[in-house]
């Protein structure tokens, strides 16, 4: 017997890469962070101390490491301010401001030491990145020891972190230390910040935050001394402590979260709430004429989102969640939000359900923001927009409908990049919004449109419960979509995320042939999709066509008792398709392409069959 050891020798190497493959991409990295600062309140300046435990999980031997220094982009000529000086449409709460500020105004973060496992090592700050050369290499499976001496000052409020923002609130303190950079399956991802997106290690966070005892605090985590700080954290009944020489330390511990905010004010009104079977939420706010009313009505709203997205979209895994007032508009953080608080109540409740709904998919399943911000932002408004639909009764048939007028504005613009694009690099603000909120709000609508609501939110609880914790990419959550449908939709995140190709059909021609009537169909639109075509005749009845593309080898499933004709599937290259409905013309009441608006159809105005119309076309033909 002959044996090709060649052949063999490889099928071995191909099995063993392959074996090896599905394990390497699914690794994550793991660190421990031990913080204490003291922030002077006169100066908005703050020293800090930082021990991390870093563990290499990867396959692969470090011999650098990156930290963010985020701070550091408020300063002018940093690339944030270049950034919004220059690009198309800036970010109105960013403009020129960062050009502007002065010495006192600016923020920085200062590296005075590093240490690795007790040894110095060379670094050095590139603007908002920190490049650290390693005495020696993190093996894979080794954990080392980082120890860091810093000193910051906190910016003048301008996007997202900083002080004294527009209704007084002191502090909102994000990306407010230095954060080790990730690195996964992908490799380092030391992007420097221009004022977008972010990624993070999951971690546990042991923080003390030494403040003037007049403040109160609130955010990430669980505060660990509640009978010391008082201000509503200690048991009914008790008084909180007062710290030494005018200053309290507040110690809060959060469990593997991706980041770590906070935020103080002396002028905070703290008030709690329980989810039943869920999480204990907590507002923090400044009560005065303009945000007394709402936010007492917040706590209610908060419970009704908590209970409905549990239940819809899967578990919240923490205990505690916070709505805080702070920051520039609305910004999500693990276990928090930063909010601008004088809103209407519908503005309140929409920004705080958008913002919680990033505990989701940036929190828990924490895909890569600025890779997918898709994935986030889109899956976020998504969510954020069934929600409100049903907590505030809004009665809408497709609560999607806004997403959808958002990404068809892009669509029309001009403007539109692929999804595919890194946050940091869209052209214009307005291109990256629409891409990242519309769009992938509609990127669901459609899947749900193709695969049906019956399997759509069962597998969107399926994707939650397998990839949290995970990083998921896009190819991981259209597998799940497959297995939970049965059928094919590479197709359609190839199309949806990596291209601009637009949906747009439309009923081309109505030929009655004595009792037979030919409906045409067009595919105008490069991007194919699946259609349902309901016909509603003039004695009553009606009917639903469906055609299925071949490219998803399969097809939708329909309530047993609707009137569904599925007929042949619709092969992607045929330009027209051709169908035969048994009764005349003349008996056509309306036909209409996709009658619920399920699909982004870029061109609405060719989707409905005019009996008179196209009779009359017909008959002078």
């Amino acid at each position: 017997m002959k044996i090709n050891f060649l052949g063999l020798i490889m099928a071995m190497l191909i099995s063993s890469t392959v074996a090896f493959g599905q394990v390497k991409d699914r690794w994550q990295q793991a660190i421990n962070y031990e913080m204490e600062i003291d922030m002077d309140v006169e100066t908005h300046r703050f020293e800090g101390e930082q021990k991390v435990e870093y563990t290499n999980n990867s396959p692969d031997q470090l011999d650098k490491v990156f930290y963010h220094l985020y701070f550091n982009a408020f300063q002018p000529n940093s690339m944030m301010d270049v950034r919004s000086r220059t690009i198309k449409d800036p970010d109105r709460r960013v403009g020129d401001r960062i050009s502007k500020l002065d010495e006192e105004g600016i923020g920085y973060q200062k590296i005075k030491s590093l240490k690795q496992n007790g040894k110095a090592v060379d670094f050095e700050v590139v603007g908002t990145i920190l490049e650290v050369d390693l005495n020696q290499p993190i093996k894979s499976g080794e954990t080392v020891t980082f120890e860091m001496e810093f000193e910051a000052q906190v910016p003048e409020q301008i996007r997202r972190t900083g002080r004294d923002n527009e209704e007084g609130i002191s502090y909102s303190m994000a990306q407010w230390y230095p954060k080790m950079s990730e690195y996964d399956y992908q490799g380092w991802h030391s992007n420097p910040y221009i004022g977008r997106e972010f990624h993070g290690i999951w971690g546990d966070f042991d923080v003390k935050i030494t403040i003037d005892k007049d403040y109160i605090l609130g955010g990430t985590g669980y505060v660990q001394n509640p009978e010391e700080v008082g201000h509503g954290y200690q048991k009914e009944g008790t008084d909180g402590g007062k710290g030494k020489k005018g200053k309290l330390t507040w110690h809060f511990k959060a469990p593997q979260v991706i980041d770590f905010m906070w935020a103080a004010d002396p002028d905070y009104k703290h008030v709690k709430a329980q989810v039943p079977n869920g999480p204990e939420l907590h507002f923090l706010y400044q009560e005065n004429d303009k945000t007394k009313e709402n936010w007492e009505q917040l706590p209610e709203y908060t419970i009704k989102a908590f209970e409905y997205m549990n239940k819809t979209f899967g578990e919240y895994p923490y205990e505690q969640y916070s709505v805080i007032q702070g920051g520039d508009g609305g910004m999500e953080y693990p276990m928090s939000t930063l909010i601008t608080g004088e809103r209407s109540l519908g503005s309140l409740v929409g920004v705080t359900v958008h913002e919680m709904f990033h505990s989701w998919y940036q929190g828990v399943l924490a895909s890569n923001e600025s890779l997918y911000e898709w994935m986030d932002e889109g899956f976020t408004s998504f969510g954020a927009a069934e929600t409100m639909n049903a907590i505030m009764e809004q009665g809408q048939e497709n609560p999607q409908s806004g997403n959808y007028r958002g990404y068809l504005a892009l669509a029309e613009s001009g403007y539109e990049e692929p999804m595919s694009t890194h946050a940091d690099h869209y052209v214009t603000n307005f291109a990256y919004g629409r891409a990242a909120y519309s769009k992938g709000a509609t990127f669901l609508g459609q899947l749900r449109y193709i695969i049906g609501e019956d399997v759509f939110y069962p597998a969107m609880r399926t994707y939650f419960n397998e990839w949290k914790f995970k990083h998921p990419n896009d190819n991981d959550f259209i597998r799940v979509m497959e297995k939970a449908s049965g059928l094919e939709l590479d197709w359609f995140k190839e199309y949806w995320v990596y291209s601009t190709k637009q949906i747009d059909y439309g009923i081309k021609s109505v030929i009655e042939n004595e009792d037979q009537t030919f409906v045409t169909l067009e595919k105008i639109g490069k991007m194919p999709m699946p259609l349902e075509v309901s016909v509603t005749y003039k004695d009553g009845s009606s009917e639903l066509i469906y055609i299925p593309l071949r490219i998803m080898r399969g097809e939708k499933s329909f309530d047993d008792n609707a009137n569904i004709k599925t007929l042949a599937d619709w092969p992607w290259v045929f330009p027209t398709y051709t169908f035969e409905l048994a009764q005349s013309a003349s008996n056509i009441e309306s036909m209409i392409i996709d009658e619920k608006q399920g699909m982004a159809d870029v061109d609405r105005e060719n989707n409905s069959f005019d009996s008179e119309k196209h009779l009359k076309a017909t008959f002078d033909k």
